[in-house]
């Protein structure tokens, strides 16, 4: 946490100090240790200092930070607190931004910086502790970050001390990992603590009811508010929904894309007369502490990346926040005094909230982790000492993605490719994007697209590429600046061909060598498209339609785009981020690029297909000839010489994508399907042969009877039956005729086929005399399930409907046979049908 510079310095009592002796002993006498304490009970400013005079700690101590913000604000509040300031003995560093010099001993670092330095000297040489604070927010790097060191701490140096620190650590499952280190627990420092739950609409905008809560909470204290939101549009909606506020209070935005400048002033003191209303992202939960804020307005939402396997894309959700975090965001208010926190939900729906946020390990693309684990000399992540083990099936798709990458090969080994990506500090695809683009002549362009990918707001949030790229570099202000030498250091690590990183298991050499041939000899201010393609490739898109508002992905999916956009008037995007659902995912961020440049990136993986349109009136195909650049269509015309695999295809596309109702059924076909959808309502294990069941299995039964065809007619209803048969089997053919009998074969030897589709049940027609003799009712399904028997008289017409025959006999028959015997006199209508000889013939002469 983060003690602003009106209160004491580090020296003075915090409620750290009293079990501060416990843990410099454990430290002292072994090398792992756990640490539980409260928020503002001091442990992230008082524990790092306190190490660097022990007798063991002859090195540096590196303090580990979830975020930028913290790693900058606990060393500078440290500095201050030494007279120092930051760079001198104690210093940060974090990819925007850092302060370290030749004397500096105690550093805050993110986890990614500290993975690079990791990667780069495995033994942390000249490093004597390493700090994981608020280790319980197990996001990848941090859980990787851990696991590394456990495994370079046990096989190269077991004197290395190892601090875990939380607020809320889940304390045994870390102490197995650790090996069972000792548990030092603090008490902590706490005020009063009052909770508000106001409830909210959830049919309406969280931003005016948080506005609303925000303006309530400064009328019920004199002291500064701090408010919770999901992300930075609704900071921003939030902010306008507030109006004017009164003249003591300052608005303050707190989130990553502010300036250093701006998050110091939402995190220091007000100036006297005034009071702070700060509204901030999750980046306020932990690790820093807002001076003067006695009250939290919390909406109880949280964004949160989510990797979706199915559309192989991560995308950041809205949804609700964990009971830990809003357990601590609630403790925002009472850090200093008595506390207010004014919650947007109900009291009762806490106990539904989830416990935890989850690992981001069991959710994520983990082709960045597996590359690094590759780097260090373990093919298997899995044997590393993670918390929770990567999953498996997201091992092997990130396998699968560096394949594709050029960056293993199949027995797992880097290739050179691989470990050139591997040095460069950013997602494996944008690293061999820079690569790429570098050996292409236009690296500056991947590398500004790299940051602008990374670096968010950068130029605002237009989903302009191009028109974000021209606004950053036209900026002057310093997080602009630092996000241009970010992007230099980026460029860097491939102009100048850094050593590679040394592991500490011996990695077999790859076999794949990349292109050096350039496209260009100078750079374009066009460039962006071109880079994010080699990036993003399967999501390179081009127009469909006139409005620029469908696109067609070379990976076959569908993206929208708004209309009203500088880029809906482009053939062609590189797109970069995506959002939504896999069908029409919504674009966020692309640039847009030329034809001519997409077939000179990916000539090679232009293909010529025949193949026809399927022409649904007719249910004919026209052969055509295409080119193709994965599901775009480049060019077509007439087929020449088609190619009968090819039209097949097509015929097969088009039921599919038609229905198959376009199919030639013949009556046969027809009753065998209602057949089997009687006896699957019956016995589900039978087999299925309804559309939506053959739709998935076209391939299997259609596609053979579609060879050498061109139309769907040239299909007999013979064969369509037979295809029926081989779908059901054997087994399942007789297993269907013992259920559902095709055939009602009466006592007079006659069959008559059963409908099985009748609304009415399985319904059969059959002549009155052809029943004579049957006094039970005849069944189907297993004997479950009456006949309908639609009775006729010899000429065919109705002359009762029965589900019982018996009683038919034995009630209304007399009357039926009555009327009958006049209008048939040649056949018999006996006054006892069920005793007497069923027949199809007349009456014998006399």
């Amino acid at each position: 946490m983060f003690w602003p510079q009106a209160m004491a310095p580090v020296t003075t009592a915090l409620p750290i100090h009293s079990v501060l002796p416990d843990l410099l002993s454990a430290l002292r006498n072994g090398s792992r240790a756990l640490l539980v304490a409260p928020p503002g009970a001091g442990k992230t400013t008082v524990i790092p200092p306190a190490l660097l005079d022990q007798s063991w700690c002859s090195g540096q101590v590196l303090l580990l930070v979830p975020r930028r913000l913290a790693a900058r604000a606990a060393a500078e509040f440290v500095a201050r607190g030494l007279g120092e300031a930051p760079g001198t003995t104690v210093g940060y560093q974090t990819r925007l931004d850092s302060r370290v010099g030749k004397s500096t001993r105690l550093i805050a670092m993110t986890h990614g910086v500290f993975l690079s330095r990791l990667q780069a000297d495995p033994e942390l040489a000249g490093v004597s502790a390493v700090l994981f604070d608020e280790v319980h927010e197990r996001s990848l790097d941090s859980d990787l970050a851990l696991a590394l060191t456990l495994d370079a701490s046990a096989a190269l140096r077991p004197d290395l001390r190892l601090l875990a620190m939380s607020a809320t650590l889940d304390g045994e499952r870390f102490a197995a990992l650790l090996g069972d280190p000792p548990m030092i627990r603090s008490e902590g420092r706490s005020h009063p603590l009052t909770l508000v739950h106001l409830g909210r609409d959830a049919a309406a905008r969280i931003e005016p009811q948080v506005a609303a809560a925000c303006r309530r909470a400064l009328a019920d204290s004199d002291a500064s508010v701090l408010a919770f939101l999901p992300g930075v549009a609704e900071i921003e909606r939030t902010a306008d929904a507030l109006g004017a506020l009164p003249p003591e209070v300052i608005l303050h935005r707190l989130h990553g894309q502010v300036d250093p400048a701006a998050q110091r002033a939402a995190l220091a003191p007000p100036a006297p007369g005034t009071r702070k209303l700060v509204l901030a992202t999750s980046i306020a939960e932990t690790s820093v502490t807002l001076d003067h804020v006695a009250a939290v307005v919390d909406s109880g939402l949280a964004r949160r990346p989510r990797y979706d396997r199915g559309a192989g894309l991560t995308r950041l959700v809205t949804e609700r926040a964990s009971r830990a975090a809003v357990t601590q965001r609630a403790g925002r208010a009472a850090r200093q005094r008595p506390g207010i926190a004014y919650r947007l939900w109900e009291e009762a729906a806490f106990n539904a909230l989830p416990a935890h946020d989850p690992p981001e390990i069991l959710e994520a693309d983990l082709s960045s982790l597996l590359l690094t684990c590759l780097g260090w000399g373990e093919a298997d992540p899995s044997r590393l000492p993670f918390l929770d083990p990567p999953p498996a099936a997201a091992l092997a798709e990130a396998r699968r993605r560096l394949e594709a990458l050029g960056a293993m090969i199949p027995d797992g080994r880097l290739t050179d490719h691989g470990r050139a990506i591997a040095r460069v500090p950013l997602e494996p695809c944008l690293a061999h994007m820079l690569i790429e683009a570098s050996a292409r002549g236009f690296g500056r362009a991947a590398a500004d697209a790299a940051v602008l990918l990374t670096e968010r707001g950068l130029g605002g949030n237009d989903p302009d590429l191009d028109l974000r790229h021209r606004r950053w570099r036209s900026d002057r202000g310093k997080r602009a600046e630092a996000a241009r030498g970010l992007g230099k250091r980026f460029l860097s690590f491939v102009l100048s061909g850094a050593p590679q990183a040394r592991s500490r298991r011996a990695v077999g050499e790859g076999q794949r060598q990349r292109p050096s041939t350039s496209l260009r000899t100078n750079e374009d201010v066009n460039d962006l498209g071109p880079a994010i393609a080699l990036a993003f490739p399967d999501r390179l898109s081009r127009r469909r339609g006139p409005t620029g508002e469908h696109w067609q992905s070379v990976g076959g999916r569908g993206f929208r785009l708004d209309p009203a956009s500088s880029l809906a008037s482009a053939q062609w995007l590189a797109v970069a981020e995506v959002a939504g659902a896999a069908a029409g995912a919504r674009i966020l961020s692309a640039a847009a690029i030329d034809e001519a440049e997409v077939v000179a990136l990916f000539g090679d993986r232009i293909e010529t297909r025949h193949d026809g349109a399927f022409d649904p009136a007719t249910g004919g195909v026209t052969p055509s000839r295409s080119r193709r650049l994965g599901a775009i269509r480049l060019s077509s015309g007439p087929d020449p010489t088609p190619d009968p695999h090819a039209i097949a295809a097509a015929l097969v596309e088009g039921v599919a994508e038609h229905g198959l109702n376009l199919l030639p059924w013949n009556e046969d076909a027809h009753a065998l399907r209602a057949r089997a959808a009687f006896a699957a309502s019956r016995d589900p294990t039978l087999p299925d042969l309804s559309d939506e069941a053959l739709a998935t299995r076209l391939d299997e039964w259609l596609s053979p009877l579609a060879q050498g065809r061109r139309r769907l007619s040239d299909i007999g209803g013979g064969a369509l039956v037979q295809a029926l048969h081989n779908l059901l089997g054997w087994d399942g053919q007789q297993r269907l005729d013992k259920l559902v009998p095709s055939h009602f074969r009466s006592p007079a030897g006659s069959a008559h086929p059963i409908d099985y589709a009748a609304p009415g049940g399985p319904t059969v027609e059959v002549r009155a005399q052809a029943l004579f003799g049957l006094a039970t009712h005849p069944m189907v399904a297993g004997g479950q399930v009456p006949l309908t028997l639609a009775i006729t008289s010899p000429a065919g017409r109705p002359i009762q409907t029965s589900r019982d025959l018996p009683s038919f006999w034995a009630g209304s028959w007399r009357e039926v046979a009555k009327e009958m015997r006049g209008r048939y006199p040649r056949h018999p209508w006996p006054d006892d049908p069920a005793s007497a000889t069923p027949t199809l013939r007349t009456k014998p002469r006399s």
